[in-house]
């Protein structure tokens, strides 16, 4: 069975799961949403397809078992569970204004642009206190926001520390939180953001949190530091165009961490329990890249993959080995997107401004370039990354410019002038698009091959970071606040306690 196949049964076979789940759900009046988290009852629903598709569900049980822990309530990294974005959540809110339909604002300790995370009850953010040097850009003079960008709120002169916090999701009250020191020489960074850009990850067991120093913790449920590193410090200086923005990665055992810097280029993979290196691949020198690294299944007998958008092309890693397989693309000035995978077509943007973007068969080996099933030399957004949803990609832009594209040929569904400057990536749940841009504004469209937009909802805060959803809720990070948005969560719904292990 080649990759095209495997994907193909992959696909099929989740659907199947997904069908009989909802079927066995409305049969019993279990939530989905549970027993997709109840690995015992998701069984059930297995054998129940199994007759029919035999080989499209198993294909499928092996992929979602590294999975069937996550509850269907849970956003445990950057664009959530599969990392595109997409939320199997119904019945979310589609309005709200600063004094209506938010369940609770907290005040953040410092500044970021990261996401927040949802694990169980509590809600995780990595903030900056205190400011380090902003840096320039190619041209003289400090690096310039977007024309129109609100204007970024800094931290003041105090020594720059580290922040993990952990929130309450049921009313938002700061359950712990976690405070270091910055260490070494600081990367100066655009004035959009700062060295806490990166997302923090779980896996239910512990938090990754990663900073713009290289350094790096891992802390239990609870707050409790089990172990650290310092990349800056261990192996090279963490200086790129900027500030470092890539979020870590955790797959099954280990963690995998892209540092596209100028003194030195790598992808590492650390043990996630103990931090310790199980490889580490030389990516040259002058390196540049802002992108999360993305996890793609190889053909049948391949095993799993690891892409990496960077400034010279996209590359795809052997996660066993750290072995480069294959490549596609041309040289960009920057990286920043994530690229997104539906049945073995990966649909990527380059980053940069109005850059190309483009629809790629997986399971290549080196050159990839025939692979390549449409490309679009220009329109792509600068920093957001791509939406995938039932055939059509979204394309939200710094200019305010939202475009839908055909996933089968690249063609132009609609485009349109929404507003706003969008740097945080658009996210699906329940048929409607949410689309936030940098004045604190979500955009609701109803998801399809026609533009409709459902609502427009305003909040007043800058907002860079991607929002994240879980349990019927909408989280959105301002430079102050971290805002849940829906109904105030019951202790009772709760999918999980906070510190329970695997």
């Amino acid at each position: 069975m080649n990759g095209s196949e495997c994907h193909n049964h992959r696909y099929r076979g989740i659907m199947i799961v997904l069908l009989v789940t909802a079927v066995l759900a409305r049969a019993s009046g279990v939530a989905e949403g549970v027993l997709l988290a109840n690995p015992l009852l998701l069984a059930v629903a297995v054998m129940l397809g199994l007759a029919a598709f035999k080989q499209s569900i198993l294909v499928a049980w092996m992929w979602l078992i590294p999975v069937l822990s996550v509850s269907a309530a849970d956003w445990p990294q950057w664009r959530g569970p599969s990392a595109d974005g997409i939320s199997l959540e119904r019945d979310l809110p589609v309005q709200w204004d600063s004094d209506h339909n938010i369940a609770w604002k907290a005040r953040l300790v410092g500044l970021g642009t990261s996401t927040p995370i949802v694990w169980g009850d509590r809600v995780f953010v990595t903030l900056e206190i205190g400011d380090g040097p902003i840096g320039e850009g190619p041209i003289a003079g400090p690096a310039r926001d977007f024309p129109g960008s609100p204007p970024a709120r800094r931290g003041g002169q105090a020594p720059v520390r580290f922040a993990v916090q952990a929130f309450r999701r049921t009313d938002g009250h700061v359950a712990w939180q976690y405070v270091f020191d910055a260490e070494g020489e600081l990367p100066p960074v655009h004035t959009m953001h700062n060295l806490a850009t990166p997302s923090c990850v779980t896996d239910g067991n512990l938090i990754y949190a990663w900073f713009g120093t290289g350094q790096l913790v891992a802390l239990s449920l609870d707050g409790k530091l089990v172990w650290k590193r310092h990349l800056g410090k261990e192996y090279s200086h963490f200086f790129v165009l900027w500030g470092h923005g890539s979020s870590p990665l955790l797959y099954k055992d280990r963690l995998i961490l892209l540092c596209d810097h100028r003194d030195a280029s790598y992808l590492l993979a650390l043990d996630k329990t103990t931090g310790e290196q199980l490889w580490r691949v030389d990516r040259g020198k002058e390196r540049r890249s802002y992108s999360t690294p993305v996890v793609i299944p190889g053909p049948a007998g391949r095993g799993d993959q690891i892409l990496v958008n960077g400034k010279e092309r996209i590359d795809v890693y052997d996660f066993a080995t750290g072995e480069l397989l294959w490549y596609v693309g041309q040289a960009v000035t920057l990286a920043l997107a994530c690229p997104v995978l539906h049945e073995g077509i990966l649909y990527v943007t380059r980053g940069d401004t109005s850059g190309p973007y483009s629809a790629v068969q997986t399971g290549g080996l080196g050159d990839a370039s025939s692979r390549v099933k449409w490309e679009v030399k220009t329109g792509a957004p600068y920093i957001a990354s791509p939406l995938y949803y039932q055939g059509v990609m979204y394309l939200a832009g710094e200019t305010g410019v939202v475009t839908a594209v055909d996933a089968a040929d690249g063609k132009t569904l609609w485009k349109a002038r929404i507003g706003g400057i969008f740097s945080a990536s658009p996210v699906e749940a329940d048929g409607k698009v949410y689309l936030l841009n940098e004045n604190g504004e979500t955009v609701v469209l109803e998801a399809g091959r026609e533009l409709k937009i459902l609502a427009r909802n305003r909040v007043d805060e800058r907002m860079l970071a991607s929002p994240a959803i879980s349990g019927g809720q909408i989280f959105e990070r301002s430079d102050d606040h971290l805002i849940c948005i829906g109904k105030p969560a019951r202790k009772a719904a709760m999918g999980r306690p906070s510190a329970r292990g695997r």
